[in-house]
């Protein structure tokens, strides 16, 4: 299986970069001017071009040996995401009570980390892949947990709760968190500029996620 390298995309290039979510819908057009429509994807997939965040030649050649390492499009890598990369409202810090992740049942011991957008007509849970180790706090009823009560696998997003801390039936779990995005190049060529300005620039750097 191609490996997933747990190291996080140069974040100073990442966070100038431009993109954001994908779906993908098949839309059929009657005669008479109605339309059915069909979403191919359960979940959305993130896109992103990091060229917007090349503003040095130690930038440029930071990416390069990052693309190299990661062998092109063979291996995944972590990307932060401006826009969206904590599991809370913009400006505020992640708080334990942020996101439903699960009910207790007594039994079940392992939750894996969601995101949750919307919430008047179809909200959309999103999974969480790639927490931000030691970011993850959880509360079960409403009462935040020790670190001892817990652990998260930062490769993974799973919650498992230490025996004797199993949350009991009915009793809301939820989670606050930072996360990056798991992704890889979407290209095996880098076209390198250096005429584009004084300093060096690649014009396009495609990323997209990937599912684990």
């Amino acid at each position: 299986m191609t490996a997933f390298h747990e190291i996080l995309f140069p974040l100073d290039i990442a966070l100038k970069s431009a993109g954001g979510p994908e779906r993908r819908t098949e839309i059929v057009s009657f005669g008479s001017g109605r339309e059915a429509r069909n979403a191919r994807w359960a979940d959305s997939r993130r896109r992103y071009d990091a060229g917007y965040g090349i503003k040095t030649l130690a930038g440029l050649q930071s990416v390069v040996a990052f693309f190299e390492e990661r062998r092109g499009r063979l291996h995944g890598f972590r990307w932060r995401d401006r826009l969206d990369h904590t599991s809370s409202a913009p400006g505020l810090t992640p708080s334990p009570l942020d996101q439903g992740i699960g009910i207790g049942d007594g039994v079940t011991s392992a939750f894996p980390l969601l995101k949750t957008y919307g919430a008047g007509f179809a909200p959309y849970a999103r999974p969480i892949a790639k927490p931000v180790d030691g970011s993850v706090r959880i509360a079960v009823g409403g009462s935040e947990l020790d670190g001892g009560a817990f652990a998260c696998d930062a490769a993974t997003g799973i919650v498992t709760f230490a025996a004797g801390n199993i949350p009991a039936p009915g009793a809301a779990i939820t989670a606050g968190f930072s996360f990056d995005v798991p992704v890889r190049f979407d290209t095996d060529y880098l076209e390198v500029d250096l005429s584009a300005f004084a300093a060096g620039a690649i014009p396009k750097i495609p990323v997209v996620e990937i599912r684990l």
